[in-house]
């Protein structure tokens, strides 16, 4: 019997995480245990809380620790500006800009034939009955750039035609990025999009 199984095992599961792979991993474990009382216990009571209370919000499907999540629940977020993203992680990059001040809807992916994905497996169809129960004036698209992501924005756009206001994100050259450094694409939305000075 090894004396290191257990610890074997975490860094096995660590090594699981995005970003980490067995290096690390076993980096973050040794780490982890030398500084067992400052990080290692906390670390582990906080997942065993997050394990038992961490669910989707029935409304948006954002993560939290309630049925309804905090944003859902604000009445300052009832705007009539709904905005669409594929994961919560999206929704969470949203929201550590601080730029906008609606509610969320995440689909949980995009639309993909190759991968038998369609708008069932989605939450589509919770989308259109937020549209019309919420008082919905505006529907941002915010999803990324791929073909799935443009399949799945023109999607919804068809299902929402003449029944609110259709936006999407700007396209184009990121702030501080130099031309050179861009793909064709990106340089074609960027032309096709612009503005006066």
């Amino acid at each position: 019997m090894s004396s290191t199984k257990d610890i074997d095992a975490l860094i096995e599961l660590m090594a699981k995480l995005p970003g980490l792979g067995p290096r690390s991993a076993r980096r973050a474990v040794l780490h982890l245990i030398r500084k067992r009382a400052l990080l290692l216990a906390p670390l582990a009571n906080t997942m065993q809380i997050v394990a038992e209370t961490a669910r989707e919000c029935l409304n948006c499907g954002n993560v939290g620790t309630a049925d309804i999540c905090d944003i859902c629940e604000s009445e300052k977020r009832a705007n009539g500006i709904l905005c669409v993203v594929e994961d919560v992680s999206d929704l969470w990059a949203m929201e550590r800009s601080g730029v906008f001040k609606g509610r969320y809807h995440v689909l949980g992916g995009t639309l993909s034939a190759l991968d038998a994905i369609g708008p069932d497996e989605l939450r589509i169809p919770r989308l259109i009955d937020r549209v019309t129960s919420e008082g919905i004036n505006e529907v941002i698209l915010a999803l990324n750039a791929t073909i799935d992501g443009q399949t799945t924005a023109h999607y919804i756009a068809d299902l929402l035609e003449n029944r609110v206001t259709l936006t999407s994100l700007a396209q184009g050259v990121p702030i501080g990025g130099e031309l050179d450094y861009l793909d064709d694409g990106t340089i074609t939305a960027a032309m096709n999009a612009r503005k006066p000075i």
